[in-house]
């Protein structure tokens, strides 16, 4: 291994990579299981087609930080167990989270998440890190976007204050 070498995976990680990278696929991990219960909380069919996207994202993401972190001897973060299916109607009314409360929820994530990559993307002297990070953060903003739309269709988005710019008599 070489600093320069010319050749990315020869290089080591440096510590503030190790951690982030380890950071973000326990945060992954999260995530799946999380997506995997609200999946069973969720009643729109358009909310439960873009959780399942957001989960196959984490797998791939998952699987490509997994080897990552094992190429470079770095033990891996625990993984929540995959929590058991259920039936909407046997959740009673008022321990279900709600649709608008799960796509606000997919939403912050989302941004965490973009804010993540970029910060790793900013600390990495791997380009195959950063270039790995960048494809993360392309994926999702894709996908903030689909739950933006969806948001909005479904009248969920709660906007804030709205700036109204008014032209015209002082």
């Amino acid at each position: 291994m070489g600093i320069l070498s010319g050749n990315p995976k020869e290089e080591p990680l440096h510590y503030g990579e190790v951690f982030d990278i380890w950071a973000s696929q326990l945060v992954g991990n999260s995530l799946i299981s999380g997506y995997q219960t609200m999946l069973n909380h969720a009643g729109d069919e358009d909310l439960k087609k873009l959780l399942a996207e957001a989960i196959e994202t984490c797998q791939q993401e998952k699987k490509q930080i997994e080897e990552l972190l094992k190429e470079n001897g770095v033990g891996l973060p625990p993984t929540a167990p995959e929590p058991p299916d259920a039936c909407l109607e046997d959740i009673p009314v008022g321990a279900r989270i709600p649709d608008p409360a799960i796509a606000a929820t997919l939403s912050a994530d989302i941004a965490a998440g973009l804010v993540t990559c970029s910060q790793v993307i900013g600390k990495s002297i791997r380009e195959d890190v950063a270039m790995m990070y960048g494809q993360f953060h392309n994926q999702k903003a894709v996908l903030g976007a689909k739950v933006l739309r969806l948001n909005k269709e479904k009248r969920w988005l709660i906007p804030p204050p709205l700036h109204l710019n008014k032209h015209g008599d002082c």
